[in-house]
Parts: C-alpha cells; sequence; structure tokens
C-alpha cells in the first residue's frame, strides 16, 4: 500500500519555499486520502492503513539490513503534547527491535558541551542496516536555544560562531552540510514535524493532569514552555524553511488527531524507504557452490 503522492507533495517543505506554519492545517490534510467514510470512521479506516504500512516497514526493514548499504535516520521535532512517544510506538511497533535504536536528547551534559552542538547526535548515528530515530535531534539548538538564548552562555561559543542571525543561520547551513554529508554516504534522513494546535496541546496537558495514569507524563516545565508557543512557533519556522532540502526534507504532519499522524507518518517512512530501491544481495558463482556445498554437508548429516 502507498500513500497518495498528492498527500505527500502537500506535507512535504519544498526547498526554498517558506514553512507557513500560520496557514498549515493542525487538523487535516487538503487531499482526502482515506477515501469515503459511510461505512467506517476517519479512526477506523486510519488505523487500518496504518496496519498495512507497519507491514510494509516490517519486510523492508529486512532488505535494508541484507542489503547493508543504507542507514536510515527518522527524525521527530514538535512542541510539547504533540504526540512524538505515541507515535514512534505505534508506528515502528512491528519493526525487528535488533535493528532499531531511538534515542531521546534531553539537556547537554558537561561532556556534551565541550563538543560542537552536532557532536552528542552524530555519536549515535545509525549504522548501515539499521533505522535510528532521534527523539529530538541537534534541531533543539536552533529551536530551544532560539528561544532561549541565555543557553548559548553555558556552551562557551568562541567569537567565530557568530551572535545573533549570524549564529543562527550558521547552524543552518552547518546542519545543511552534516546532512549532505550524511545522505552522500549512505543514511537516508526522514524529518517530521508534528504540528499540534495550541488548543489541543492544553487539551492533552490537562489529559495528564485528569488521569492518574499520565501523572508521570507531566512536567511543570510544559507550562513554562507554553507560554512561549509563538517564541517557538517563529523559530521552527525559521529552521524548517531554512533547512528543508533537495537530500532531507521536511514533512510537516498534522498532530491534533493522532491516528491520521500515525498514519501519515508510516505512509510516508514506506514511501521514503521505497525510493532507496533495496534489494536483496546478489550470490554470485562461488557464493552459489558454497550454498550448494553447505545444503549438501547438512542433507548427509
Amino acid at each position: 500500500m502507498k500513500l497518495h503522492k498528492n498527500v505527500i507533495e502537500e506535507l512535504t517543505v519544498h526547498p526554498g519555499d517558506a514553512a507557513n506554519l500560520r496557514h498549515r492545517s493542525t487538523s487535516a490534510t487538503k487531499t482526502d486520502w482515506l477515501g469515503p467514510t459511510s461505512a467506517s470512521s476517519p479512526r477506523h479506516l486510519a488505523e487500518r492503513d496504518l496496519e498495512e504500512f507497519r507491514e510494509e516497514l516490517r519486510s523492508t526493514q529486512e532488505l535494508l539490513y541484507a542489503s547493508d548499504q543504507y542507514a536510515l535516520l527518522v527524525i521527530f521535532q514538535a512542541l510539547d503534547a504533540a504526540g512524538k512517544d505515541g507515535t514512534i510506538k505505534h508506528v515502528m511497533s512491528g519493526v525487528n527491535p535488533q535493528g532499531c535504536e531511538v534515542v531521546s536528547f534531553k539537556s547537554p551534559s558537561t561532556e556534551e558541551l565541550d563538543h560542537d552542538f552536532l557532536w552528542r547526535c552524530a555519536k549515535v548515528l545509525p549504522a548501515r542496516g539499521r533505522i535510528g530515530i532521534f527523539n529530538r535531534s541537534y534541531y533543539e539548538e536552533v529551536l530551544v536555544a532560539r528561544v532561549h538564548p541565555e543557553i548559548l552562555a553555558a556552551q562557551r561559543l568562541p567569537p567565530e560562531s557568530g551572535s545573533g542571525e549570524k549564529l543562527w543561520q550558521r547552524r543552518y547551513e552547518d546542519i545543511n552540510g552534516f546532512e549532505h554529508h550524511l545522505v552522500r554516504n549512505g543514511t537516508r534522513i526522514v524529518k517530521f514535524f508534528l504540528h499540534v494546535s495550541k488548543e489541543e496541546q492544553k487539551r492533552r496537558l490537562l489529559e495528564r493532569l485528569d488521569d492518574p495514569t499520565k501523572f508521570w507524563k507531566f512536567s511543570n516545565a510544559d507550562l513554562t514552555e507554553r507560554a512561549f508557543h509563538e517564541e517557538y512557533r517563529q523559530a521552527y519556522e525559521a529552521a524548517l524553511t531554512a533547512t528543508s532540502t533537495a537530500w532531507a526534507p521536511w514533512y510537516i504532519v498534522p498532530a491534533d488527531h493522532k491516528y491520521e499522524l500515525r498514519a501519515l507518518v508510516g505512509g510516508i517512512l514506506v514511501h521514503v524507504i521505497e525510493q532507496m530501491d533495496l534489494r536483496l544481495p546478489e550470490v554470485d558463482r562461488d557464493g552459489s557452490a558454497v550454498l550448494a556445498a553447505a545444503k549438501r554437508k547438512l542433507l548427509a548429516d
């Protein structure tokens, strides 16, 4: 099963175009990709599609591992309560955990602050044949650090890093160059921004406070950051626009309805992996002879 190309086009931030977050829906796509809903609800249809996308991911992951030529890096960025954790859990639930690793990035450690801002992510990149998922990433350094400039003071940056707008532009350039290097060396990159409305974020935060089983999810930091909602929107607008490239484009996915969000992410992942044209490694004549000899030995055992 494939996600319709018009949906993928709609969600893509094309290089050179503005991310245009103000005018992008947080609740639905313009393209009707679920089909007729007379017999089934949108939720049922989306969950059905997600299960098919998961099946595709299971089979393509095996090809990714067997070919041992490419790695896949999946980056999730979003505001708090947008659904990153749940999306990773539901979309990737069918893949082999031995070939997939999720890394979450919190505040930098002392060791990490003694390196450049890409270092802590670079050292946990997926190897060939594997899938790496970044729950937040080096993009925090042009998002949180931009909204809270006091963070930069702890980084002890040299004068060559620049300041003000020059600093952010240089970091965008560094990110684009870093990702281009990864792609040229076999790491395919898929970047998702989960676009949730301020109203839906509020509803989900209140849900965490009303449900004892979700108390552990709540942090006062969520409220602190919510007060900077407009500043974060501007920071995301600038970052998505500057770093959506031909080799690593951004996909802005409506996140107000989790069932649609998860299905759309699954469909885009299937689309990206299909573009890699993965194939099982071919066995040459010598290899065939070795396999034949091994078979004869086992049959004679």
